[in-house]
C-alpha cells in the first residue's frame, strides 16, 4: 500500500516537472521567462488550440488516406481541383505553427510516461516499434522518437551494383522518364510542375536528350544568366566531368520518382546509390501539408514548400534529391551538414527569398556517399523527389539491353534499400 502510494507520488512529481518544462518552452518562444509564473500551472489557450488543431489535422489525414486507398483499389484517380481549404491554408502562419510544434516535441517526457506516449502514436499511425534501435523509455522527446534509428539489419540494402534503391520508407506517388521538352513532373492528374523550378535555377540538371537541347536552352534563357552560370563554372572548373555534353547524349535518360512518407513511417533518408554530393540548396518556402489531398488542391505544392535539394554525380550521370518540408515538419536535418537550420524566422513574410546554396568542399569532389548511407531526417513524414540520369537504349536493335526500368508501380509501399529500378550492362 505504502509502496504503491510512493510510486504514484513519484510519477506525480515527474508529471509536474514535465509540465513546468513545457511552460518554460512556451516562455522561451515568447521571449520571456517562466520564473515569475509561480508554482501553479495554467495550460495556455494557444497551446490547447494548437494541440486540438494538430489532432484534427491528423484525424483528417487518416480519413483522407483511407479515402484515397479505397479509390485506388477501385482504380479511380482524383484530379487536380483547388478548394476553399487550400485558399485558407495560405492565410495561416504555418511556419510559426511548425516551429511551435518543434518546441513541443523537444520537451523531455517523464521516463515512465514515454512508452505510453510512443505506443499511442504507433497505434494511431501504424508505426512498427519492434524495429526501434533502443527501448522506448530511452527516447527522451517526441523528436528523438520521430527520427529514431532502426535495429541493424532492419533495412537490408540491395547489393546489386546495377540497382538504384529507395532512399526512404513510403508510398510511390509518381515515377517515369522525362522525355518531353520542359521536363515537367505530374503533381497530380491535371497539374504538373517543372523540374528546374523544383531544383532551382542554378541546378546542375543536364540536358535530357539531343532532340530536346533546343527546348532546354530556351528554358535557360529565361533564368538570370549570372546566376545560372555561377554555380556551373564553380563546379565544372574544378571537375570538368560534372558538365559533359557527351554524358547528356541519348544514351542517358532522365528519370524521376516521388515518394510520400506518412507520419508513422521511418523518417530517415538514405543514399539511393554510390554518389558524390556536390551542391546543397536550401529553399525557405511555405509549409503546406503534403498529403494526397494537398497534392490535389494546392498548385506547385512541392515548389512552394520549404525544401533541401542535394545534387551531384554518380556513375551514370546526374543525381538530385529534394527533401520537401511540410506542416509540422519544418525541420529537415542533414547528417552530412549538421549545422544547417531550416524553418528559421523570416523578416519579410511576402518576400520570395533566393535559395541558400553551398558547394561542398573540395570542389568537384564534394561529399562521397555509399548506397544505404544515412543522409538526412524529417521530424515527421513528408515527401522525397528523386531526379536522376540512367542508361537507356534508343536503338530499336538494342532495345532493353541497357535500359533502366522501374521495379515498382504507382501506389506501392516501398522501404529503404529495396530496389526502385534496375538496368543491365549492354
Amino acid at each position: 500500500m505504502f509502496i504503491h502510494q510512493a510510486t504514484l507520488n513519484h510519477r506525480h512529481l515527474h508529471l509536474i516537472s514535465f509540465v513546468r518544462k513545457l511552460q518554460t518552452s512556451r516562455a522561451s518562444v515568447n521571449g520571456g521567462s517562466s520564473s515569475s509564473q509561480g508554482n501553479s500551472f495554467l495550460v495556455p489557450g494557444a497551446t490547447v488550440a494548437t494541440i486540438l488543431m494538430l489532432g484534427a489535422l491528423h484525424a483528417r489525414r487518416l480519413y483522407d488516406d483511407k479515402k484515397v486507398e479505397d479509390a485506388r483499389e477501385k482504380g479511380l484517380e482524383f484530379e487536380f481541383h483547388p478548394d476553399v481549404k487550400a485558399t485558407f491554408l495560405q492565410l495561416l502562419p504555418l511556419r510559426s505553427i511548425s516551429r511551435y510544434w518543434g518546441l513541443l516535441t523537444s520537451v523531455e517526457i517523464p521516463v515512465w510516461l514515454r512508452p505510453y506516449v510512443y505506443r499511442a502514436w504507433a497505434r494511431a499511425f501504424h508505426s512498427n516499434l519492434e524495429e526501434a534501435a533502443m527501448p522506448l523509455d530511452e527516447y527522451a522527446t517526441l523528436r528523438d522518437f520521430f527520427v529514431r534509428s532502426l535495429k541493424e539489419g532492419s533495412r537490408p540494402i540491395d547489393p546489386d551494383p546495377r540497382c538504384l534503391v529507395s532512399p526512404v520508407d513510403g508510398i510511390i506517388l509518381r515515377f517515369g522518364e522525362l522525355k518531353a521538352a520542359g521536363a515537367m513532373i505530374e503533381q497530380v492528374k491535371g497539374f504538373s510542375y517543372s523540374v528546374s523550378s523544383l531544383l532551382g535555377a542554378n541546378s546542375l540538371l543536364p540536358m535530357i536528350t539531343e532532340e530536346n537541347t533546343h527546348a532546354e536552352s530556351s528554358e535557360l534563357e529565361n533564368t538570370p544568366k549570372d546566376q545560372s552560370s555561377k554555380s556551373w563554372w564553380r563546379v565544372s572548373l574544378a571537375s570538368p566531368k560534372v558538365w559533359d555534353p557527351v554524358a547528356s547524349s541519348p544514351m542517358k535518360g532522365l528519370f524521376y520518382c516521388v515518394i510520400y512518407l506518412k507520419p508513422g513511417d521511418y523518417h530517415r533518408i538514405h543514399s539511393p546509390i554510390d554518389w558524390n554530393v556536390l551542391v546543397r540548396r536550401h529553399f525557405s518556402g511555405r509549409l503546406f501539408p503534403v498529403n494526397e489531398r494537398a497534392t490535389r488542391t494546392i498548385r506547385n505544392l512541392y515548389v512552394e514548400n520549404e525544401r533541401v535539394v542535394l545534387e551531384g554525380q554518380w556513375q551514370e550521370g546526374f543525381m538530385g534529391i529534394a527533401a520537401i518540408g511540410a506542416t509540422n515538419i519544418g525541420s529537415i536535418e542533414l547528417f552530412i551538414e549538421p549545422e544547417l537550420r531550416t524553418n528559421r524566422p523570416r523578416k519579410k513574410f511576402f518576400h520570395s527569398e533566393p535559395p541558400e546554396e553551398r558547394i561542398y568542399e573540395p570542389e568537384g569532389v564534394g561529399v562521397m556517399l555509399k548506397k544505404g548511407d544515412e543522409m538526412a531526417a524529417f521530424n515527421m513524414g513528408s515527401t522525397v523527389v528523386l531526379v536522376f540520369q540512367a542508361p537507356v537504349s534508343r536503338s530499336p536493335k538494342n532495345q532493353g539491353s541497357s535500359e533502366f526500368s522501374f521495379c515498382t508501380r504507382k501506389g506501392d509501399r516501398i522501404r529503404v534499400g529495396e530496389a526502385l529500378g534496375r538496368w543491365h550492362d549492354s
